[in-house]
């Protein structure tokens, strides 16, 4: 019993560290220091999928009013986007409040070996299901959003979203290399490194 109830603590001890790992560290795209999303800007951004819905929803209310002249919205649909994304960030951040909260709490059982694997799976539940609270909200809000629309705007928000997705990709593609071609060996001849199995270091990647 007592090697049977090792192994049983050891597996969820275990899950207990993965699951605190990946939400603490995979900090998705939510609203960085200025203001934009993206991975790599943000510094709290949601917990994992989490975070990433609510990164796509808020994505789209800034994408709406910053071209809501293109789009043509009227002065009432401005209002109610703002109130909209005020609600979600309010939301959004008491939710990741809570979130961390319970986190911190399940290290301090997991910690514990004389911990009761009961009150683990109870806050490891917890845990999970404000996480998935927090996704259902920016799902919803998203289709708040799409229904302030007519069918026109949302042929409009699609072509503006486009256009700066094309110039995103043109501002890339301009981070090669300078003298075009492939890699240049600066002491003239072949690169010393063909042929040898050593990879070439990666070009600049643009973030989109």
């Amino acid at each position: 019993m007592q090697r049977s109830r090792a192994a049983i603590m050891t597996l969820t001890l275990a899950a207990a560290v993965s699951l605190t790992l990946g939400t603490s560290g995979v900090r998705a795209e939510g609203y960085g220091k200025d203001g934009h999303a993206g991975g790599g800007h943000s510094a709290m951004g949601g917990h994992g999928m989490g975070g990433m819905m609510h990164s796509s929803t808020g994505h789209l209310i800034r994408h709406l009013l910053k071209h809501e002249k293109e789009i043509g919205l009227t002065a009432e649909q401005v209002t109610k986007l703002k109130d909209i994304q005020l609600n979600l960030d309010k939301t959004r951040i008491k939710a990741e409040a809570d979130i961390q909260v319970a986190e911190r709490e399940l290290k301090a059982l997991t910690d514990d070996e004389k911990s009761d694997l009961g009150a683990i799976e109870a806050k490891l539940k917890q845990s999970e299901d404000m996480q998935v609270g927090l996704r259902m909200t920016s799902i919803k809000t998203k289709r708040e959003v799409l229904g302030l629309l007519t069918p026109e705007q949302r042929a409009k928000e699609k072509a503006e979203h486009d256009k700066v997705m094309q110039e995103h990709k043109g501002a890339g593609s301009g981070h090669g290399n300078p003298h075009g071609g492939g890699a240049v060996n600066p002491h003239g001849g072949a690169n010393p490194h063909k042929g040898t199995g050593t990879p070439a270091a990666p070009g600049n990647m643009s973030v989109q």
